[in-house]
């Protein structure tokens, strides 16, 4: 992309973000406020923060030399970095993020037939994997995003934040749950990190959703326990298409690659606030 495109998707990311923001929070966080900034503002300044990869002062400098986002941002005067991090450390960021997702579904992506299940992690620090095994430094914790991607459209309909590593399973719950709000697919595809009868029965029993997981196997015999779990053969899972769970994964690389994989922001809530915060900008660059 050079750079003259670049400029105009940002200024596109940066319309649309104002759009769907102004649904989802007031104009001020209190009427006794100094209101010299709309919280759609602040908002969609972390947005492109998130998708530039850059710091908050970087973010704020960025915006002071282009006119062209100052008119988008409607902004009369820029905020300071400080601003911008206390607006990030707000409990309830996450969910406007959740409510703008599920905005984009229902606009760019209403009738989607089939969503995958996967998750990865997002490192706290920039320090690189060659660097860490020839330092003997242990990666004993990562931010970990669960995610709900449409297959078709690629959009993200659920996302969880969370720490890791832990088993998939630990975070399926509430990602299906925020996927069943937002979407209704006919199948879902996931790998067996999502293997149990109850995610089968939630799937099929309460959302009406054809769930196809591959069962993981434990019985020394080769079976496997549960009526659902039980019908993922190989042979089924193939019929019904499940080799299109690489969505996800391509989603998830596609992430990476546009926003990167370490996380610049250093406390728990700043930091999950941060891994959304760069899922909502992917899913709006599309």
């Amino acid at each position: 992309m050079n750079e003259s495109n670049k400029k105009n998707f940002l200024l596109e990311v940066t319309s649309l973000a104002m759009k769907i923001s102004r649904k989802y929070v007031e104009p001020y966080s209190h009427p006794k406020s100094p209101q010299k900034y709309t919280q759609s503002q602040l908002l969609t300044i972390l947005i492109l923060r998130a998708y530039l990869k850059t710091t908050y002062r970087g973010i704020i400098e960025i915006i002071e030399t282009s006119d062209q986002l100052q008119k988008r941002l409607l902004l009369k005067r820029l905020p300071s970095y400080s601003t911008l991090k206390h607006f990030a450390d707000r409990s309830h960021v996450l969910e406007i993020i959740d409510k703008m997702l599920a905005d984009i579904i229902q606009q760019f992506a209403p009738d989607a037939e089939e969503a995958t299940l996967d998750s990865t992690g997002m490192e706290t620090s920039s320090m690189s994997a060659h660097y860490r095994t020839r330092s003997g430094k242990a990666r004993k914790k990562y931010v970990k995003l669960s995610l709900c991607v449409l297959v078709g459209s690629m959009f993200p309909a659920g996302l969880v934040v969370s720490w890791g590593p832990y088993n998939d399973k630990r975070e399926a719950r509430p990602l299906l749950a925020k996927t069943k709000t937002v979407t209704q697919p006919q199948r879902l595809f996931a790998d067996k990190g999502y293997d149990a009868e109850w995610v089968h029965e939630f799937c099929r029993e309460d959302w009406n959703v054809e769930s196809w997981i591959p069962p993981a196997v434990h019985r020394d015999d080769g079976g496997v326990n549960g009526y659902y779990r039980s019908l993922m053969t190989e042979e089924k899972l193939k019929e019904k298409g499940y080799g299109k769970r690489w969505i996800v994964e391509s989603f998830m690389s596609g992430l990476k690659r546009t926003t990167g994989s370490a996380l610049c922001a250093r406390t728990e809530k700043s930091l999950f606030t941060e891994a959304g915060l760069r899922v909502l900008a992917y899913a709006l660059r599309r």
